[in-house]
């Protein structure tokens, strides 16, 4: 994982940002957030922390993007996507170590996000970065009303995998 490490950055998200992040969130997700979400999220939201990934060489390509809200001492995941074409390179495992590691210098103890029951590939990511399932949200997801999977992750230990 390293080599694909060195070649990519991580970076606050900008408004000029969002027109490619509304992209990959349009090609990842059945029912994507608009663009206008993002920016009351960059804009309005004081508890909201969103990252980009670029290509060191190609700083203006955006790969992928996580958010989240960090309120007291937990932040909660909003969003996180790879573009189609650059995932299966674990870059969504960096991209979430990334916001853990801002999660905590906000001072988050605990994370916590949903995932699909039928999304296998996201669920193993974060059982290999130790989450653990908590719960069930039953007709969660508006698109086909399937049922997400609660999960936590106690910030203070640390990661195995």
């Amino acid at each position: 994982m390293s080599e694909i490490i060195n070649q990519v950055n991580l970076r606050k998200m900008e408004i000029t940002d969002i027109i490619k992040v509304a992209e990959i969130e349009k090609a990842s997700f059945p029912t994507p957030w608009s663009s206008y979400a993002f920016t009351c999220e960059l804009l309005d939201n004081q508890f909201a922390h969103y990252i980009v990934m670029t290509l060191k060489d190609e700083p203006e390509k955006i790969i992928g993007y996580g958010g989240m809200w960090v309120i007291i001492d937990e932040a909660h995941v909003t969003n996180i996507a790879i573009s189609p074409e650059y995932r299966g390179r674990r870059l969504g495992e960096i991209l979430l170590l990334k916001m853990m590691e801002v999660a905590i210098d906000k001072g988050a103890l605990r994370m916590t996000l949903e995932v699909r029951v039928s999304n296998i590939r996201a669920r193993k990511l974060y059982e290999r970065l130790g989450f653990k399932s908590a719960g069930l949200r039953k007709g969660y997801y508006v698109d086909n009303h399937e049922d997400a999977i609660i999960m936590w992750k106690d910030l203070m230990e640390s990661i195995s995998g």
